[in-house]
């Protein structure tokens, strides 16, 4: 079996993950580390400054006035979100899925040495990433309908968020694929190994080793598209926060206070990547010539 019969490029066979790190971020030197340094400080700069601009007129047009914000101090709007957290969470966890297992076997598809197949999964890859999340939905929900097929609003948004991530997580697979050192299926190949078996007992296992932190990362994706939702109407967190603007006018407070629930939400998923990155002892990048391990 050839690098190319296991869709691993030709110029990646035998690289670990931290040598691909290495070709791709070039360590910088002091003169460059000094640079992002007063890069990173006139940033912060100017986004503080932004910040206070922006608070200045919220102050101005009364958004600090307790009867935008009262209403949180109550059990019921927080029941409420928390209705539409779990809504987001279960749309969120069901997209991850399909495209986990979609995108498995687009990569297979795409790895299998049979070129029908192989063109058909590289199409519909390029396909699903290069699509818009949005227009997925607004086919599943203007379109299919009108061919009898009746979907709940959990589908509608379900499937085109699981879609349009799978073509993502198929490179990503592919890319774990072709990190395994091509010594390794060369061995296989003289112990008579055939190519399902090679791809099953030696590039799968590992190749997920690899990619699981990029595969938790992706879910970040997931979530940020299920703030879609409310083209379906789906009772997710967007959707209930859009309920809240309508009954209390109060569109600054309500959308700052979802924007902590989604922040956090990723923030947690993105340190679980980290931690399972860690656990597995897959190399990550954290920042300009600084490893995680």
């Amino acid at each position: 079996m050839s690098a190319q019969d296991t869709g691993r490029a030709p110029g990646s066979a035998g690289l670990a993950p931290t040598a691909i790190r290495d070709v791709l971020f070039e360590v910088p030197g002091p003169r460059t580390r000094r640079l992002m340094r007063v890069c990173t400080v006139v940033g912060v700069i100017l986004v503080a400054a932004l910040v206070a601009v922006v608070l200045r007129q919220f102050y101005l047009k009364g958004q600090f006035s307790p009867r935008y914000w009262l209403f949180f101090t109550r059990s019921t709007t927080w029941a409420f979100l928390a209705n539409g957290f779990v809504g987001t969470l279960k749309v969120a966890a069901a997209s991850g899925i399909l495209s986990l297992v979609l995108g498995l076997v687009l990569m297979l598809g795409r790895t299998c040495g049979v070129r029908v197949v192989e063109v058909l999964s590289r199409v519909v890859i390029d396909f699903f990433r290069g699509v818009p999340s949005l227009l997925l939905i607004y086919f599943f929900f203007l379109v299919v309908p009108q061919y009898g097929v009746k979907l709940q609003s959990f589908w509608m948004i379900t499937l085109p968020v699981g879609l349009a991530a799978s073509g993502v997580l198929a490179e990503v697979f592919r890319a774990g694929v072709n990190a395994v050192p091509q010594g390794q299926v060369d061995a296989a190949l003289s112990l008579g190994m055939s190519r399902g078996k090679i791809m099953a007992k030696i590039l799968l296992p590992q190749a997920i080793r690899f990619v699981i932190p990029t595969l938790v990362s992706q879910l970040v994706v997931v979530v940020k598209d299920t703030t879609l939702a409310y083209v379906v109407s789906y009772p997710d967190l967007m959707q209930d926060a859009r309920v809240l603007i309508n009954n209390y006018t109060a569109l600054v407070s309500v959308y700052l206070v979802v924007a902590v629930i989604y922040v956090v939400l990723n923030y947690l998923i993105n340190k679980l990547a980290a931690f399972i990155a860690a656990r597995s002892g897959v190399t990550l990048v954290t920042r300009a010539g600084e490893t995680s391990l």
